[in-house]
């Protein structure tokens, strides 16, 4: 890989700087989410949920043109963009992070929902009668419990932001050192018959998804031990 033109070390780099800001972003905005959806009693809680979950089932061409609405000069992130003299935050990288969060937060609130329904009341009525706050117990008992839930939630946000690319393209473009990322540079070869650094990028994205599969599932029988603490 060492002969892949500079522009596509640009793009590994901004593919990997992407999916990180997209991934802890959504540590922080999921865990209170997944939190309310695992113990909230609102019966509009599934409702909200399926909004979430829609990226998993709708076309990505349907998802990025609503995005790309959203964040046109006309829609919210228009306005948002005004504030930092911007004319928009389509075909720009915070356009794409923001983009990124809301097409892989499924990914990332789902496995943390997971392991807060499956932790229980127990574990948080045991810290009640130790005199624990609500938020002293959820820092100390419920996160360290539903640890499982967010290595999966993690690993699976990130790895989905750097294998995306019918949302990437339509909400981000092909422009090199701002938005043009690894899926769209296999892309750009392909478009331009250079096969064997498709090949190299290709196979390389594939490695990844090997290895994150591998992960999930030792972590799954790390986590799943008898007697694990």
């Amino acid at each position: 890989m060492t002969s892949l033109p500079p522009e596509t070390w640009t793009a590994i780099s901004l593919t990997i700087e992407l999916a990180a800001l997209t991934t802890l972003i959504l540590l922080v905005v999921g865990t209170p989410l997944a939190w309310w959806l695992a113990r909230s009693r609102a019966w509009w809680k599934e409702a909200a949920a399926t909004v979430i979950a829609l990226p998993l089932v709708l076309p990505p061409t349907v998802l990025g043109f609503y995005l790309l609405v959203a964040l046109g000069p006309d829609g919210p992130g228009g306005w948002i963009a005004r504030a930092w003299n911007l004319r928009t935050l389509a075909f720009t990288f915070q356009g794409l992070v923001i983009g990124s969060v809301v097409y892989s937060t499924p990914f990332v609130v789902q496995p943390i929902r997971n392991a807060f329904e499956a932790m229980g009341d127990r574990p948080l009525e045991a810290a009640a009668t130790l005199r624990a706050s609500p938020w002293r117990a959820f820092w100390t008992v419920a996160v360290p419990l539903a640890l499982p839930g967010f290595l999966t939630g993690a690993v699976l946000g990130f790895a989905h932001t750097v294998g995306e690319f019918g949302i990437v393209l339509m909400i981000g473009g092909n422009i090199p050192g701002k938005t043009k990322v690894l899926s769209v540079a296999v892309y750009d070869y392909v478009e331009t018959m250079q096969w064997r650094e498709a090949n190299i990028l290709a196979g390389a994205m594939a490695a990844f998804a090997f290895l994150v599969i591998l992960t999930m599932t030792l972590l799954e029988k790390r986590f799943s031990r008898p007697g694990r603490a």
